[in-house]
C-alpha cells in the first residue's frame, strides 16, 4: 500500500460534533506509566488482533520483510490517518485535535494503560492517555505474514477508538463499539484511496481480508462479552461496508 500527498475525502460528522465531550468510559483504556485518569483507573482492553508472533517470518503477499519497511508504512498510516480525520472535522467546521501519540513496545509491563500494565501480542488506544501503544515484535510479525495493508487496518482500527473519544460515542456493548471502529477503518482506508491519497498494490485487499478472517472472536465467545470484537464475518462486513460506502456506513449520527 503506498502513501501519497492529498486529503481523504470528507465524511458527514456534521451535527454529531455538536455533542463531542469526551467522557471516561467510552473508549478504551486510561493513561500510561499508572498515572490514572480524572475519572480513575480504566480496564485496557484489546482492539485488535494480529496472529501470533510465533509464525513464520516470510515475506507477505507483498513481499514486504525488513523493520525499515515496517516502520515506514506505520508512519504512513499514522499521518495518513491523522490527515483524514483533521479534514473529516474540518468539513464540520470544528478542529481535530491528533491523537497525542503513537508508542510501540516490547515487554510485557513496560508500559500500561489505567494503571493495568499492557501484555504482549497486543494493540490498544488509551482514552485518558490519548495515546496508542502497540507490541512491535508482534506487529512486525503480522506485517511479515500478512503484509503492508494490514498494518494500516490496525493504526486506523486503533486511530477510530481516538475519533469515537472525542465524538463522545457510548455503547452498552464492546462489539457495538469495536464493529463501528472496524467501519471506519474501512471509510478512513476507501475514502483514501479514492482520493488518492492511498494507492493499492496488488493483494492488498486480500491482505486485507486475510487479516480481518485472523482478528474474529472465537465462534464459541458470547456476542455481549466484555472484550467481544465480532466474528471474522461481522469484523469482514463492518469494515468492507466502511471501505465501500465510506462514513455514512458507520452509524455515526
Amino acid at each position: 500500500m503506498g502513501e501519497k500527498t492529498g486529503r481523504g475525502r470528507r465524511g458527514p460528522l456534521a451535527g454529531f460534533l455538536v455533542a463531542a465531550v469526551v467522557a471516561a468510559g467510552c473508549a478504551v483504556g486510561g493513561v500510561d506509566g499508572g498515572d490514572p485518569g480524572p475519572d480513575g483507573p480504566q480496564e485496557p482492553r484489546r482492539s485488535a488482533a494480529a496472529p501470533d508472533d510465533s509464525g513464520s517470518d516470510g515475506p507477505g503477499a507483498d513481499g514486504t520483510t525488513s523493520v525499515a519497511e515496517f516502520k515506514r508504512d506505520m508512519n504512513g498510516a499514522v499521518g495518513t490517518a491523522q490527515e483524514y480525520w483533521t479534514a473529516q472535522f474540518k468539513a464540520s467546521g470544528e478542529r481535530f485535535r491528533p491523537i497525542r501519540r503513537v508508542v510501540a513496545y516490547q515487554r510485557e509491563g513496560e508500559l500500561a494503560c489505567g494503571g493495568q500494565p499492557l501484555p504482549r501480542n497486543n494493540a490498544v488506544y488509551c482514552s485518558a492517555g490519548d495515546f496508542i501503544a502497540y507490541d512491535v515484535n508482534w506487529s512486525v510479525a503480522a506485517f511479515r505474514q500478512i503484509g503492508d495493508a494490514f498494518l494500516f487496518y490496525l493504526l486506523g482500527h486503533e486511530y477510530a477508538h481516538g475519533v469515537q473519544v472525542r465524538l463522545g460515542i457510548r455503547y452498552n456493548f464492546t462489539i457495538q463499539q469495536e464493529l463501528q471502529a472496524d467501519c471506519m477503518a474501512g471509510a478512513y482506508l476507501g475514502d483514501s484511496v479514492r482520493a488518492k491519497t492511498l494507492t493499492l498494490d496488488d493483494g492488498d485487499l486480500d491482505e486485507l481480508r486475510d487479516g480481518l478472517l485472523a482478528v474474529g472472536d472465537d465462534p464459541d465467545q458470547p456476542w455481549f462479552a466484555e472484550g467481544s470484537h465480532g466474528t471474522a464475518e461481522q469484523r469482514t462486513e463492518s469494515f468492507f461496508r466502511g471501505y465501500e460506502r465510506s462514513l455514512e456506513a458507520c452509524d455515526l449520527g
